[in-house]
């Protein structure tokens, strides 16, 4: 369902992602990791047509990005870490444009927004105006906005930011039981923790280089680790120096004195 060749970006002399190809099939929930940094976004926004490759084929949702675009943002729903919402809406009204945006009927929309609203505990809050949201609840009005149109393939960049653990309980599960209904799941995160029980699959890239694709099994045996941190760590190498810079960290916050 998504299905990336030689896939690179360059800003200048700066390579964010380089050369990176993969697939993920319909019905499969794929993490999508990496330090700050090295090409995570980037690659999620290529995908979805907001950064414009350097190189290399991305086929969505059996849409061509670079003849089909239009097409192709149709059958994709995306949450993204930094989004902007539209501050004088209301949250039914974010979600009716959103709605109508992607040709949704009247009257499922207006179902649509009443279920969602409930599923999210913000039933009361349909009527408030985005401005004065916390930030759980923007997230929970992104994660909404992305799913109504349901779409076929679900890109999801830092999603659970901000939520509490209820609602993190809950997607979890529905994004599990979407991708049993054939939805394709590529899911960017530092959260290592959800990754490794959310993911059976889990791809690694660092400094924009794709450097593990593998089941956490897998990955397990050929790093000779048991947690996903450890295996993230050892292979992104950002295990390299840590308990110094622990003892330089200690030393700062006590303004200098030996710890």
């Amino acid at each position: 369902m998504i299905r990336v060749s030689h896939l690179t970006k360059k800003y200048g002399t700066s390579i964010a992602v380089d050369d990176i190809s993969f697939e993920v099939p319909a019905g499969e929930i794929v993490g999508y990791l990496g330090p700050n940094g090295a090409g995570k976004s980037t690659t999620l926004k290529m995908l979805v047509g907001l950064v414009e490759p350097t190189a290399g084929d991305i086929s969505v949702a059996g849409c061509d990005a670079a003849t089909d675009l239009l097409e192709l943002k149709k059958r994709v729903g995306y949450v993204t870490e930094n989004a902007q919402l539209f501050e004088s809406l209301t949250l039914a009204e974010h979600l009716q444009l959103m709605g109508r945006l992607y040709h949704v009927e009247e009257s499922l929309i207006h179902k649509k927004i009443l279920e969602f609203a409930r599923l999210f505990d913000m039933a009361p809050n349909t009527k408030q105006k985005i401005s004065s949201f916390s930030q759980g609840m923007r997230q929970k009005l992104l994660i909404m906005s992305a799913l109504l149109h349901n779409p076929d393939v679900l890109l999801f960049d830092e999603p659970f930011t901000n939520l509490d653990v209820t609602t993190v309980t809950l997607m979890k599960t529905m994004l599990q039981r979407l991708a049993e209904t054939g939805k394709t799941v590529l899911y960017c995160t530092h959260i290592l923790e959800v990754a490794e029980t959310l993911c059976p699959r889990i791809m690694i890239i660092n400094k924009g280089k794709l450097i593990a694709d593998a089941s956490v099994e897998e990955l397990q045996k050929m790093t000779s680790q048991t947690e996903l941190a450890q295996i993230f760590a050892q292979l992104t190498d950002t295990a390299s120096g840590i308990d110094q810079k622990t003892e330089d960290a200690v030393r700062i916050v006590m303004g200098g004195a030996d710890a």
